[in-house]
């Protein structure tokens, strides 16, 4: 028997039927092992060896795996083809050879880009080996992010500063956040405009001012009402004569888009579906495992030879042959790093016979295929006219453009749609020559002011992200769910990213005290790095050191930054996003205003707390007018005090909520401006509220037990798992819990104790 380990499910169903008796395909379900989750698991001291261990949840499928090798003769290693897909089937080999389960067991390696009959035999005709050079990169980038991650985070974590940090994901909030700082700074800029409504042959147009006086009108020429009202008197009466200049002719064509990369189909799917990166990747992934579409993570956009004849027998067929060009149309993949054996992403057969699709499958096939098609298909032809106005004083010339589309092409099948699109519609003009007289009906004066750039939406980012060479095809979705799930940044109701505060103050930490870390060109070399090792033009170990000595420098010298330095900086940032009329001052004492750090996040304090007490949300200093909930109504930020009657009170103090009756007070930390009552503080107040009970966590992976978090206890908050406890703030999040409990030290208490039982 032949056993075959592919990474999906669904996808092992569909290759079990291309190939029949004799064969079993099981699947991987992702990847089965991690590096061991606490510190040390990357050993910089000594070669950044990495100590692995699988992953508690496949531990079924291990064995799984093992007992159905022990039927077999052959083992194929079928995972996706790209540096995650061969990182997995390393894997999987180096565990079934720690278990010594290969004896008399052929090992093959194959990798196929779509998941047709065909395609699948001919990946198992010509196996290979693990290419290795691809496994280091995928080491190299899962050491980065673990150092990262176990470097930088404890550091957000002490300082109530944000809850990760990433490579790549840190960018992307810098990049937002950079846009609403240029949005917040942006002054207006006033201009005029001055439109002609023209007439001749009964058809009405409009043309533009381009000239007056001899000097030519740009888009800011006229800049006040006072310049614009000196044109109108000059140029006439409303009513005039105009007789055309000149007309400009010419004939022009328009090439259909490349097909589908990764970045372009999620920017496509977010203009013309309105689905997220995740959304789109996770139909895209259903779709490849039926096997309708090519692989969907690729930066490539050329086509297999066999795939470009069928396109054009399918458009011969079904639109005629002149909607063919004579030669096939190609296109040039514009990431320096594209692999050009992958192929774009594509349909796998173009006979129509696609059947059972719906919803969001059903929605991205048919994007995926109309694009294909008509990526093969001839231009579009258009004819256009420009033309020239001079006013009867010749004082002003206005132009004017036609265009007119006469042979469809690829647009008879599909139109690409860009991102805040500039374009000016253009009109149809009426037949003109050379001293045709034109009458002016109306001249139309209109003032504009400059706009500030436009926020981000997840096709724009992912498009600026590609463009500075960040990210690549398996992570623009991640990156995009990751910030958002993170709570740095949010999107409004047209569906475009704004920071939120925790954003704003991440950003700012990061730029002042890891600038490399969101430094664009710093993190494009490193993604240029991984690709160089994916190639074997660089070590491994070489690419690990140039990493990790100016990362671990930076780390290094932000631990022994003080608090109060770290919220000066902030401070600084935000200065402008938080008062932008300029007033700092504290309503309640006149005292300065400026960020403060709390285990509940950041919010603004005055400087002279504990005498002054005044506080409030940093989402009350934001315009929220753009913060929408489902239904796209405006939302308000929570009541930061509350009066409940009888003398007490709730508020949102230094330390988080909180009750009083103006002699006590007492932590509320469960409780919002929302949902707090006058019974609960009284039973708060009165020390009668019932002990909350634990809160579980997570498993510990290490030592298979769950962690739970108490939120009182004799000395505050604190977790415990497998009878070990560690005191903390608040509830810390799976990956803290893990790294708080499997690092603790003993205590001086318990070490003398265990060195007087032995005596």
């Amino acid at each position: 028997m032949n056993l075959l380990i592919v990474e999906s499910p669904s996808k092992a169903k569909t290759i079990e039927k291309y190939l029949g008796n004799g064969w079993r395909v099981i699947a991987s379900v992702g990847h089965v092992r991690d590096l061991v989750p606490e510190n040390g698991s990357v050993d910089t001291e000594n070669n950044f060896a990495m100590r692995w261990q699988i992953m508690p949840s496949k531990e079924k499928q291990i064995k799984l795996i093992i007992d159905e090798l022990k039927k077999a003769d052959n083992i194929y290693l079928a995972s996706d083809p790209d540096r995650e897909g061969e990182a997995i089937a390393w894997h999987i080999l180096d565990i079934l050879k720690s278990k010594k389960v290969l004896t008399n067991k052929n090992v093959y390696r194959v990798a196929f880009h779509e998941i047709t009959k065909k395609a699948v035999q001919n990946a198992i005709e010509h196996p290979r080996e693990i290419d290795l050079n691809l496994v280091d990169a995928y080491m190299v980038r899962r050491a980065l992010d673990y150092l990262i991650g176990f470097g930088i985070s404890p550091l957000l974590w002490r300082r109530n500063l944000g809850k990760s940090a990433g490579r790549v994901q840190s960018v992307a909030v810098k990049l937002v956040v950079d846009r609403e700082r240029e949005i917040e700074s942006f002054k207006p800029v006033e201009y005029w405009s001055l439109d002609a409504e023209c007439v001749a042959n009964d058809t009405t147009f409009s043309a533009i001012l381009s000239k007056f006086n001899g000097d030519k009108i740009d888009k800011m020429s006229i800049s006040t009402n006072n310049q614009m009202n000196n044109i109108l008197s000059t140029i006439g009466n409303p009513t005039i004569i105009g007789k055309v200049l000149s007309v400009d002719k010419k004939k022009t064509s328009r090439h259909a888009a490349a097909p589908f990369t990764t970045s372009t189909l999620q920017q496509e799917a977010a203009r013309k579906l309105f689905f997220s990166s995740k959304r789109t990747m996770s139909a895209a992934q259903k779709l490849y495992e039926q096997g309708l579409i090519t692989y969907m993570r690729t930066d490539a956009t050329n086509l297999s030879a066999d795939a470009v004849n069928d396109i054009r027998n399918y458009i011969s067929d079904e639109y005629g042959d002149k909607f063919i060009p004579k030669t096939p149309n190609i296109y040039i993949t514009k990431s320096k790093n594209a692999q050009e054996a992958h192929e774009a992403i594509r349909p796998t057969h173009f006979d129509g016979s696609v059947n059972n699709l719906s919803g969001d499958e059903e929605k991205l096939y048919n994007l995926i295929w109309k694009r294909t098609i008509a990526c093969q298909m001839s231009n579009a032809e258009f004819d256009s006219v420009s033309v020239d106005i001079e006013t009867e004083n010749k004082s002003g010339i206005f132009h004017a453009v036609g265009t007119t589309r006469t042979f469809d092409g690829f647009m008879r099948v599909y139109i690409e749609d860009k991102d805040d699109s500039t374009d000016s519609d253009t009109s149809i003009l009426p037949p003109l020559s050379v001293g045709n007289d034109i009458q002016i009906k109306k001249l139309i004066p209109e003032q504009h002011f400059t706009q500030p750039p436009a926020r981000f939406t997840e096709a724009s980012l992912v498009k600026k992200l590609e463009e500075l060479g960040i990210g690549r095809p398996s992570t623009y979705a991640t990156i995009m769910s990751t910030i958002v799930d993170r709570k740095y940044v949010e999107q409004d109701k047209q569906r475009r990213f704004h920071p939120t505060p925790g954003g704003w103050v991440i950003s700012a930490y990061l730029s002042k005290y890891f600038a490399d870390l969101v430094d664009v060109n710093f993190t494009a070399k490193t993604e240029d790095t991984l690709d160089d090792v994916s190639n074997g033009k660089q070590e491994r170990l070489a690419a690990l050191e140039n990493f990790w000595i100016p990362t671990n420098t930076m780390i290094s010298g932000a631990r022994d930054v003080k608090t109060t330095e770290i919220i000066d900086t902030i401070n600084d940032v935000m200065n402008l996003h938080l008062f932008p009329d300029g007033n700092n001052k504290c309503p309640k004492c006149g005292g300065k205003l400026g960020i403060k750090l709390s285990k509940f996040g950041a919010f603004v304090g005055c400087e002279n707390y504990p005498n002054c007490d005044y506080t409030r949300h940093l989402s009350d200093t934001v315009k929220n007018e753009n913060i929408t909930d489902e239904s796209g109504t405006p939302t308000k930020p929570s009541q930061t005090s509350v009066d409940l009657g009888n003398g007490i009170s709730f508020r949102i103090g230094r330390f988080g909520p909180y009750v009083t009756n103006g002699e006590k007070n007492v932590p509320a930390k469960q409780y919002t401006a929302e949902t707090i009552t006058i019974d609960i503080a009284n039973e708060l107040l009165s020390g009668t509220s019932k002990k909350a009970d634990p809160i579980e966590i997570g498993i510990n992976p290490v030592t298979k037990q769950m962690i739970y978090f108490y939120p009182t206890g004799r000395y505050g908050a604190y977790i415990s798992s497998n009878k070990v406890n560690v005191s903390v703030k608040e509830q810390p999040n799976l990956e803290m819990a893990i790294d708080l409990i499997n690092n603790k030290k003993p205590s001086n208490r318990s070490t003398k104790f265990k060195r007087k039982t032995e005596k």
